[in-house]
Parts: C-alpha cells; structure tokens; sequence
C-alpha cells in the first residue's frame, strides 16, 4: 500500500502566528501527516535567516505552483480582501484574520467562490469560546442578542481610522474605546478583534451589524487579554424567565501582545481539523 500523501499547507503571513504553524509544521508534520507548501510574507527579508529558499514564495500571485491543500492567511484582512477568491480557486482557506468578513461584498465573494469550487472557507475559533453553541442557536433560532466585550492592555492594540487618534500611551484606567455593532469596529481594529468577527460569523441571525462588540483599554491588566461573552436566548413562555450565558476567557499574554498565548494551541487545532469539508464556511 502506497503512503498516503502529505497534506500540503501554504503560509500567508510570517509574524508571531505565522512563525508559530510554521515551527509547529516542522516539528509536528509527519506525525499529522502535513508539510509545507510555501510561506509568504509582505516583507520577505524577514524569513532569509529561519526558512530555507524553496519554501519562500517570492509573488504570491504564483501561490498555485506549489500545489497547497490549504492556504492559511495570517497576515491582515487586506490580503484576504485581495487574494481570497484566487486562494478558493485552488485550495481550502483558513482565514486568520475574519476581520476582513465584516465587509459585505468580501464576504459575499468568498462565499460564493467556496460554492463554485467546492473548496472549504474556514473560520478558526481563536480566543471565541462557546462559538459551536451561538452558532447552534443561530440555526435554530433563538439566538436573540450577542455581546462580546475585549479587555487589553492600551499597548496590545493595533488600531486604524477614527480610533487611532486616541492617543493609548495617555490612558490611565479602565477606558472604553468603542462600544457598538462589530461591523464599524472590525476595520479600526482589524487586529485586535478577530475574535468578535468569528462570532458575529457563528451569529449568523444577527451578524456584524446586531452582534455588539466593547473595546476596553485598561492599564491594570498588562498580562492577560480578556473576553466576555453574553448570550440571551428565547423568554420561557411559562416563567418569563430569560435564557442567558455569560461567559470570561482570561488568556495569558505578553507586555503589548496582540495575541494571547492560549491562542496559538486554539489555531494549531483548528488547522489540524482543516481537512476539506465541502464549498460552504465552516468553523473549525
């Protein structure tokens, strides 16, 4: 009986997540049967010194040459709005940064590319906790509200148009710097709240416009990122009481990390489940 061949996997992005599926393919790949197709990255110096040159993808408009399965991007919804439906075209895609889906018409493309091609667009979990449930509630329809509140330290955040000109160096306790649907938020934010655009995705009766999303900068928690999760459902006809969930994920983090260290373990898992489940979205 002949091996059955290595699932090949491309890397869009060489930052902190980036290197860590890398050294994870490396070290892990034939004990998961995976191996690496390529990796790019928007400043390709950065990988001369830790990557050999054959897996170094110099244009990543040529990403079909190397014949991945699966194409992780992880470097800023930008390169998913550009290169989304190409990577669809010819392999699975796992979507780092879902920010990028709080656009409509991206949204919209990817879908319908998934359907044509009959590869898979997924979703990782990352820092959500609990999406499977809000995604069953969605689908059965008693999902009635979503709020997910991100607490970091003022340095752990990358922000962009309106909310950049708060000057974060400045605050000196707990601040909230936007309260409101994720779909405003998730472009002045598009690396900080990845974890808000997964759930408004699983939320699909509410979506990025019902889905409501708190950005907190609080100086106290410099070691740790945390979300808050609460979910209502249907009002008991019987009692009038009302189902809820609430949930707090603490996630160790670095002095002014974007991501929490909990999180990589979370995306490992989710790549290692991607494995071709159709032409549709689905959350790993």
């Amino acid at each position: 009986m002949s091996e059955e061949r290595k699932w090949r996997i491309g890397i869009v992005g060489y930052g902190h997540v980036g290197i860590y599926l890398v050294n994870q393919i490396q070290r892990e790949g034939d004990k998961y049967n995976v191996e690496l197709a390529f990796v790019w990255n928007r400043t390709m110096k950065k990988m001369e010194a830790t990557l050999a040159p054959h897996l170094q993808l110099q244009n990543l408009a040529e990403f079909e040459k190397r014949e991945a399965d699966l194409i992780i991007e992880v470097a800023h919804p930008s390169v998913t709005r550009t290169y989304g439906e190409h990577f669809l075209s010819a392999a699975n895609l796992l979507v780092g940064s879902p920010t990028a889906l709080a656009d409509e018409d991206t949204e919209r493309r990817l879908r319908g590319r998934a359907k044509l091609s009959g590869y898979t667009l997924y979703i990782p979990s990352g820092a959500l906790w609990g999406g499977e449930d809000i995604m069953k509630m969605a689908d059965r329809g008693t999902l009635r509200s979503l709020k997910i509140t991100m607490t970091k330290h003022p340095s752990s955040f990358k922000l962009e148009g309106k909310l950049a000109e708060k000057d974060l160096s400045t605050i000196q306790e707990r601040t909230v710097l936007y309260e409101g649907p994720t779909r405003q938020l998730c472009p002045m934010a598009p690396n900080n709240v990845n974890t808000m655009a997964a759930a408004s995705l699983a939320a699909h009766t509410l979506g990025f416009d019902k889905v409501i999303g708190v950005l907190v900068a609080d100086p106290s928690v410099p070691d740790r990122h945390l979300v808050d999760i609460e979910v209502t459902g249907p009002t008991n006809e019987t009692t009038g009481l009302v189902f809820s969930v609430t949930t707090r994920r603490s996630n160790p983090a670095a002095p002014g990390a974007v991501t929490g260290a909990a999180t990589f373990g979370s995306f490992w898992s989710s790549v290692l489940a991607c494995k071709g489940h159709g032409g549709r979205m689905f959350f790993c």
